[in-house]
């Protein structure tokens, strides 16, 4: 038994900031395990959604450490990871990043695990990818969606009255 998974993922945000959604597939290497997780959100940012995918897939292992391979088309989040600026942020209190919350909560469950990116471009007929763009938008469009607690109440702190 492989303790390998690769996790596919994806978010979305229909207007930015909009109804948000994302889309995850796991695949456990040499088993014939698929599954797909989804979720939306009524009022969050395509970055958040693309950050909460990869969060949400490594939350799920219920064995740890795993060794992870995240597929994803998200720049920000790839980036962000590889470059090393998390934990540059981190050791600077997160002081003036955007989605600090989703920031702390990736490094607490990436710390469990041996966790690997690797870019797909996005929208160019990646199987696995454009499903998980069919579940964020599909669950970005969900009239019944959860809140976004953390964006809502500090999107409220820096708009005009």
């Amino acid at each position: 038994m492989s303790s390998k998974i690769n996790i596919y993922t994806d978010g979305s945000s229909l207007g930015n900031p909009g109804p948000g959604g994302y889309g995850i597939i796991m695949e456990w290497e040499g088993k014939q395990y698929v599954k797909e997780f989804s979720d939306g959100f009524r009022l969050t940012t395509n970055n958040r959604m693309e950050l909460l995918a990869v969060i949400v897939g490594l939350e799920t292992l219920k064995k740890q450490p795993m060794e992870v391979v995240v597929y994803s088309d998200s720049k920000y989040v790839i980036d962000a990871v590889q470059k090393k600026w998390v934990f540059s942020w981190e050791k600077k209190a997160f002081k003036d990043k955007k989605n600090s919350d989703l920031w702390k909560r990736y490094l607490n469950i990436h710390r469990k695990h041996k966790v690997h990116f690797h870019w797909v471009k996005g929208h160019n007929e990646h199987p696995q990818n454009e499903r998980c763009d069919q579940l964020a938008v599909q669950a970005a469009k969900k009239l019944a969606v959860n809140i976004d607690s953390f964006f809502e109440q500090n999107q409220q702190k820096t708009t005009p009255a």
